[in-house]
């Protein structure tokens, strides 16, 4: 019940400043024409954004499978360049934060000669935790179409575009009975990340999808298999100007 009031109460947070952006529209449309026209004339859109998301594995081998929530929760800002006079079509370039989390059954250790160690978690292994944690520096580019104008603030969208990401922090955590293994520090970890993105919603609903295009682990093999995982993130993203 606490985590499901949490949800809820940020949410609720997440829509405040989408709601005093409406007043502040409609303030702005009581004002003059012959005020409010330079402003108009250069109005932009969606500077800042807030998302949840629902984090999966896409590629995994067969022996991996994922167990319990996964998820993420991504801010930052973004710079708006219309490209057109009606200023609906333009593209964005920004820097963000994101922080994932996915629960999984694919186990990182390490050896006493300090070599990674990868292995598929059984169903007989009794533990309580294992999943692995990443937060990021991100760089999102985007390709933006709206039906936006000056007067509304209401309005279709269609985003698409690439996000480029770097792991400054990684943290793999299995936990079991009297035993804890913590990893900071794997050396098959591709810490730089791409990924491709859309977005498409009315107002303050946004549906995003975000598929990576590289492996976490490109060097990593489970049973002489590669672990080629690449993620795939789907949620709502909030847009506030």
């Amino acid at each position: 019940m606490y985590k499901i009031f949490s949800f809820f109460f940020f949410v609720m947070f997440l829509s405040a400043p989408v709601w005093a952006q409406t007043e502040e529209k409609d303030r702005l449309e009581s004002i003059p024409d012959s005020v409010t026209s330079v402003i108009d004339s250069l109005y932009r859109e969606d500077q800042f954004y807030v998302g949840l998301t629902f984090n999966l594995i896409g590629n995994k081998p067969e022996a991996i499978s994922q167990s319990g929530f996964s998820g993420g929760i991504h801010a930052g800002f973004t710079r708006d360049f219309p490209l057109n006079k009606r200023r609906n079509i333009a593209i964005a370039a920004g820097l963000g934060w994101s922080l994932n989390s996915y629960s999984h059954n694919l186990f990182i250790g390490e050896d006493a000669n300090g070599e990674s160690i990868f292995r598929n978690l059984t169903r007989d292994l009794e533990y309580g935790t294992n999943r692995f944690t990443a937060q990021l520096i991100e760089a999102p580019l985007e390709f933006r179409w709206r039906t936006s104008t000056p007067e509304t603030y209401k309005f279709w969208r269609i985003y698409t575009g690439l996000k480029f990401g770097y792991i400054y922090h990684f943290k793999s955590n299995f936990v079991q009975p009297e035993n804890q293994v913590v990893q900071t520090d794997v050396p098959e970890l591709d810490r730089l990340r791409m990924g491709a993105t859309f977005t498409f919603g009315y107002n303050t609903f946004n549906f995003h999808i975000y598929y990576s295009l590289n492996s976490l682990f490109p060097d990593a093999r489970l049973n002489g298999e590669t672990i080629d995982i690449s993620v795939f993130r789907v949620g709502l993203m909030f847009y506030i100007l």
